[in-house]
């Protein structure tokens, strides 16, 4: 069993080792996550291609060798040939953090299937048993949680703020956080107008608290 974490790698240098169809989505992964992508491969499809030609990455066109990892973060081998996947798991350095696609022995991390919503991420992983199985059950996911959920979670990332400013008591933001979070208040859509009022009713809680003898 694997730690799961989300890896911040904003800035960080990540080395893809491959330029087909499976590398490119994982350039498109790291560039979402805004890694410093570096591309390693003779030829590439026209998606790296493209990326390169925008300057979004770096593109080396050329064989792998063992110094194109230098200053990698992460490492990524994902050739369709297993002696050069196998050659990047062995020139990697310690500290490195290595995924050798299709080889889960070989890999420190799995790249999972992933939702994002705005500040919503939703990861499903089968610890590289049945990539299949995880995309199939993010598909099911996409339909439940769909796009309307990245302008809640902004409206809560707000929310959030303006709670931890204007209210003390532990209890009282806890039941705002909770009320916030309830589906019946998503889904009903009035997001500023009932936090206004549930501020209003916490303070007048408070306030009548504060009169008891």
């Amino acid at each position: 069993m694997g730690y799961p974490i989300v890896l911040h790698v904003r800035g960080r240098r990540a080395v893809v080792v491959g330029g087909g169809k499976v590398a490119a989505r994982k350039v498109y992964g790291l560039l979402e996550a805004e890694a410093d992508v570096v591309v390693i491969a003779p030829e590439a499809v026209p998606d790296i291609e493209a990326l390169a030609a925008k300057g979004e990455i770096v593109w080396r066109k050329k064989t792998f060798a063992e110094d194109d990892l230098a200053g990698a973060f992460l490492v990524i081998a994902a050739t369709n040939d297993r002696n050069v996947n196998e050659a990047v798991a062995q020139a990697a350095a310690p500290g490195q953090l290595v995924n050798v696609v299709d080889d889960p022995k070989r890999c420190d991390f799995h790249v999972p299937a992933v939702i994002r919503r705005g500040p919503l991420t939703i990861a499903v992983s089968t610890g590289g048993a049945s990539p299949a199985l995880a995309r199939r059950i993010r598909r099911e996911l996409e339909e439940k949680y769909g796009e309307e959920y990245e302008p809640y979670l902004q409206f809560l990332q707000k929310a959030r703020d303006i709670i931890l400013r204007e209210v003390a008591d532990d209890a009282a933001r806890k039941r705002l956080f909770r009320a916030l979070a309830a589906e019946s208040f998503r889904q009903r859509g009035r997001w500023d107008e009932e936090l206004a009022q549930l501020l209003v009713n916490e303070k007048e809680r408070n306030g009548e608290r504060g009169k008891e003898p």
